[in-house]
């Protein structure tokens, strides 16, 4: 049941409520599809209590948001018809700060700030991906049956709405987020921000000095060479740490400047003379040299980003693997099989550890909140199966890891049918016994009738035997082979007949 609380939109009370809920406004940076927060941004701000530091930009856009709402909330009451209140609304740790909402409250109102972007998907029908979240949320908690939102300056020459209806699979994808938020909140570590290193190219080196006329005049050429030489055999190749990684970027470069520049010196000497042998060789050693280094610490630099990005998204798969055998441990089996999530997907394109991790805890979330549903409905199937007057999981004991996920009026139907097989299964089982007991009890019968009109001797030789009695006698020859092919009716029928021949009357009803 939700719960209204008399506070004025931005003041300090107002800050302090929503520091200890989970606004609306929040739910789409809780499911990661915010452009202007990450879900470790709130996961750290939910922690830690400590928000950004609202510059003077941002204040102006604030304040120009406040000024414009009132126009449009009068906007949209002359086209709804009736007054609204901005009013602030909980339902457990879940919060909203309506802009305005009916008196019945069965209309509510969002207001946003003119944008272009956002009037002309409206115009088109469609509420954008990152707005659905706090639209759903509003309308969950309120209760109402449909949400106006709107962007507007608080005119009507720059306005566009969109009117927005509960949609019962977001609202319950934004539950289960903020669960799993939780979870992910009581468990968060805070790491301290990335820093960026910006990493050290070696000692610059001499510069070069050639003069040629003809023939080298003058150079220090074996000088800068012994030099050189001697830094790039201090380039350490064997990375490590961020600050090694930064350094070899930067020596990267600092090598292809060393070779750009012995390239011009070398161009620079050529235009004096056609043919100084020694002095080229020297410059291309020692460009070589720069350039075997350059590959060498590119070719590390690049595997160790892709073992780093490797690492991380296998340390993020062995969470979630780690999640579902929890899960499994509480469900009782393993119902659930092992998952995967689009973790490297999900990382292409990061540039930075901070953004890499932001994407693999966003789709780890995600992929929680996956597993949890397929959990909560083999739990709920399994409890079908098993009550206090009946136990038909023997019905599904051999596929009930592949079928355990389905939804439960799916699973229902699967098991009214199995239970209806199981029951034609069990009336054909009774059949075939009571068959083979009737078949049983004639041959019984016969062969009991058969000996006593023997015993008797009523057929002697010589003599003229009754009817009845030829009948038994051809019976003894035919009916013991032959008993166990006639059907139910059949049956009856001779038991019946050889009843009356021995006088029974309560077999021969």
């Amino acid at each position: 049941m939700s719960k209204t609380h008399n506070l004025v939109q931005g003041s300090e009370e107002w800050h302090a409520f929503r520091s200890t809920r989970f606004g609306a406004s929040e739910a789409s940076a809780m499911l990661g599809i915010s452009p202007y927060k990450t879900r470790t941004d709130l996961l750290k701000e939910k922690a830690t209590g400590v928000t950004p530091e609202v510059t003077a930009m941002t204040q102006v856009i604030f304040d120009r948001g406040h000024a414009v709402e009132p126009g449009g909330r009068l906007i949209a009451e002359e086209m709804i018809g009736e007054e609204l209140f901005p009013v602030t609304y909980s339902e457990g740790e879940l919060s909203c700060s309506c802009d305005g909402i009916t008196m019945m409250e069965d209309i509510a109102f969002e207001h946003k700030q003119w944008s272009i972007t956002l009037a002309e998907s409206l115009g088109r029908g469609v509420l954008p991906d990152h707005h659905q979240p706090q639209a759903q949320q509003i309308l969950l908690i309120t209760g109402a049956e449909k949400l106006l939102f709107m962007t507007s300056d608080g005119t009507k020459e720059q306005c566009m709405t969109l009117w927005v209806l509960p949609d019962k699979k977001i609202q319950s994808k934004i539950q289960k987020g903020w669960v799993q938020f939780t979870e992910d909140l009581h468990a968060f570590e805070h790491l301290a921000d990335e820093v960026l290193v910006s990493g050290k190219a070696p000692e610059s080196l001499p510069a070069l000095r050639i003069e040629v006329t003809g023939s080298v005049t003058a150079s220090n050429l074996d000088a800068f060479k012994s030099h050189a030489l001697a830094v790039f055999g201090g380039i350490k190749t064997d990375l490590t740490t961020d600050e090694d990684f930064a350094d070899a970027e930067k020596t990267v470069k600092w090598c292809k400047e060393v070779e750009d520049r012995l390239e011009s010196a070398k161009s620079h000497a050529l235009g004096q003379t056609s043919s100084i042998d020694e002095l080229f060789k020297t410059i291309d050693d020692i460009k070589e040299e720069a350039r075997q280094k350059r590959l060498t610490l590119e070719k590390s630099v690049k595997t160790r980003k892709e073992s780093i990005r490797i690492e991380m998204v296998s340390d993020t798969q062995s969470k979630l693997t780690q999640h579902i055998a929890t899960l499994n441990k509480r469900l009782g089996g393993d119902w659930i099989q092992k998952m995967s999530a689009p973790f490297g997907d999900a990382i292409k394109g990061k540039k930075t550890l901070a953004s890499m991790r932001d994407a693999l805890g966003t789709t780890l979330a995600h992929a929680k909140i996956e597993v949890n549903e397929f959990a909560d409905r083999i739990e709920l199937n399994r409890k079908s199966l098993i009550g206090e007057t009946h136990d038909h999981f023997f019905l599904f004991q051999h596929d009930f890891s592949q079928v355990a996920h389905y939804e439960a009026e799916i699973f229902s139907c699967l098991l009214e049918q199995r239970l209806l097989d199981d029951g034609k299964r069990r009336e054909a089982m009774i059949a075939r016994e009571k068959e083979e007991l009737l078949a049983k009890a004639a041959v019984a019968l016969v062969e009991r009738t058969l000996s006593e009109v023997e015993d008797k001797g009523t057929v002697k030789a010589g003599a003229t035997p009754t009817k009845p009695e030829v009948l038994a006698l051809k019976l003894r020859a035919q009916i013991v082979t032959t008993i166990e092919s006639l059907d139910n009716k059949a049956l009856m029928e001779v038991i019946s007949f050889i009843a009356r021949l021995n006088g029974d009357q309560k077999n021969a009803a």
